[in-house]
């Protein structure tokens, strides 16, 4: 089995809009879920850093072509109204970037640079 694409992302949060994208994001619309499900998309999570008003993004890519999946997920219309809310809030890092889902890309990738994923051969001493 192939392992999955670990992908890293920031963008910048807004500070007037921290509350409202926490509650939005309490309760993600079921079909931009589903639309990141159907295009391979996995253990997705966003955290906010409030000293540098920085939001890290941080899933896993399961499926063959991910570029298609990401194209496909940008043209979900209900992501893409999802979107409409969420980008006002945010400032990107990417020079020219405008929005989700253009040919910039609205998020920034970050590379990793370290990873752990333990296991028994770990323990020993």
């Amino acid at each position: 089995m192939e392992q999955a694409k670990r992908v890293c992302q920031i963008i910048k949060l807004k500070p007037e809009f921290a509350e409202e994208y926490k509650r939005l994001h309490a309760n993600v619309w079921p079909g931009v879920l589903a639309a990141l499900g159907r295009h391979h998309i996995s253990d997705y999570s966003i955290n906010h850093y409030p000293p540098l008003q920085l939001l890290i993004a941080t899933f896993k890519y399961t499926g063959n072509d991910y570029e298609k999946d990401m194209k496909a997920i940008g043209e979900d219309k209900e992501t893409r109204k999802w979107w409409e809310i969420t980008d006002p809030m945010q400032e990107s890092f990417n020079d020219g970037a405008t929005g989700s889902g253009k040919e910039i890309p609205w998020w920034m990738d970050v590379d990793e640079v370290f990873r752990f994923e333990g296991g028994p051969s770990t323990l020993r001493r």
